[in-house]
C-alpha cells in the first residue's frame, strides 16, 4: 500500500530555530533580516555593519553550543578572528563539522569584508560597494540556512527554502507581478525607470521589449531611439541591437544606486 505524500506545513525562521536560546535567535533573526533589507535598498555601507553584528551574534551561539562558553553580549569580542579559530580547534566529539570548521571560516570571511572594505569607517581599501554586499548576504544565506538544516533537523533543500522566502532579491521599489517588472516609485522619468530596472535584474541582461513593456513606453521604436540609444551613448547601458539585449554598465549601477538611494 503507498504512502501519502505530505508536505511539511510552512515554517517560520523563528519556528525553524525554536531549538536556539531565545537571546541568541532574536538578535541573529533581526541582524540577518536588516542586512538583507539594506543589500535590497542599495545601502551596502549599513548592509555591511547588520552583516558584522550577526557575525557577532553566530559567534557567541557557536561558542555557547560548541563549549559551554561565550562572550557576553556587551561586552567587546576584542579578537574576531582568534575566536573563530579557536573553535576550528575544539574536540569533534563537541559538535559537527559545519559548527566546528565551516561556519568559523566563513564568519572570518564575512567579517573580514567588513572590517576590511570601507565599511563603517574610513581607511578601507574600497568604498563599500554592490559586489561586497551580495557577497555578504549571499553567506549570511549559507549561514542561516546551516544553522535551521542543523537545529531543526531538516534538510539543506528545506532551509535553503524558508531562507529564500526571506530574501528573495525581490526589492521594495519594484514589483513582480504577471511576468512583468513595475517600478513603485512614483516621479522617475522613464531613462531613470530602465535604469533601476536593469538594476533590480541584478547581472543579468534584459531583453529590450520587455524593458519597453515594463514602463509602459507609448512606441517601441520611439523608445529605442529616446531612451536605450541615449542610455547607450553615454556608457549607462550597453544595448546589443543584434541580439535585442540591454546590460547594465558599471557607470549604469552608479547612476540607478544614486537615484535609489535618493528617493528611498
Amino acid at each position: 500500500m503507498g504512502s501519502t505524500n505530505m508536505s511539511r506545513p510552512k515554517l517560520t525562521l523563528d519556528e525553524a530555530l525554536a531549538h536556539v536560546p531565545k537571546d541568541f535567535k532574536s538578535r541573529l533573526i533581526k541582524c540577518f533580516k536588516l542586512a538583507q533589507e539594506r543589500h535590497q535598498q542599495a545601502q551596502y555601507d549599513s548592509s555591511g555593519l547588520s552583516g558584522g553584528k550577526f557575525c557577532e551574534c553566530l559567534l557567541r551561539f557557536l561558542q555557547h553550543n560548541l563549549t559551554g562558553k561565550y562572550t557576553p553580549f556587551g561586552i567587546r569580542i576584542t579578537n574576531f578572528v582568534d575566536e573563530c579559530e579557536k573553535l576550528t580547534r575544539v574536540n569533534k566529539a563537541a559538535g559537527n563539522e559545519s559548527l566546528r570548521v565551516l561556519m568559523p571560516r566563513a564568519l572570518v570571511l564575512v567579517y573580514s569584508l567588513r572590517g576590511k572594505r570601507g565599511i563603517g569607517h574610513v581607511g578601507g581599501d574600497v568604498d563599500a560597494n554592490r559586489v561586497d554586499s551580495s557577497t555578504i548576504v549571499g553567506i549570511l544565506d549559507w549561514l542561516m540556512c546551516e544553522t535551521v538544516r542543523i537545529f531543526h533537523s531538516l534538510s539543506l533543500e528545506e532551509a535553503q527554502d524558508l531562507v529564500d522566502s526571506l530574501s528573495e532579491r525581490k526589492v521594495p521599489w519594484v514589483w513582480d507581478v504577471g511576468g512583468k517588472k513595475r517600478i513603485l516609485i512614483s516621479g522617475l522619468d522613464f531613462r531613470e525607470q530602465t535604469l533601476c530596472l536593469l538594476h533590480a535584474c541584478a547581472e543579468q541582461s534584459v531583453i529590450a521589449e520587455d524593458l519597453f513593456d515594463w514602463i509602459e513606453y507609448s512606441n517601441y521604436n520611439v523608445f529605442k531611439k529616446s531612451v536605450l540609444q541615449p542610455l547607450h551613448k553615454k556608457r549607462l547601458l550597453e544595448y546589443d541591437k543584434e541580439s535585442g539585449t540591454v546590460s547594465l554598465s558599471p557607470l549604469g549601477i552608479q547612476q540607478a544606486e544614486s537615484i535609489l538611494r535618493e528617493e528611498l
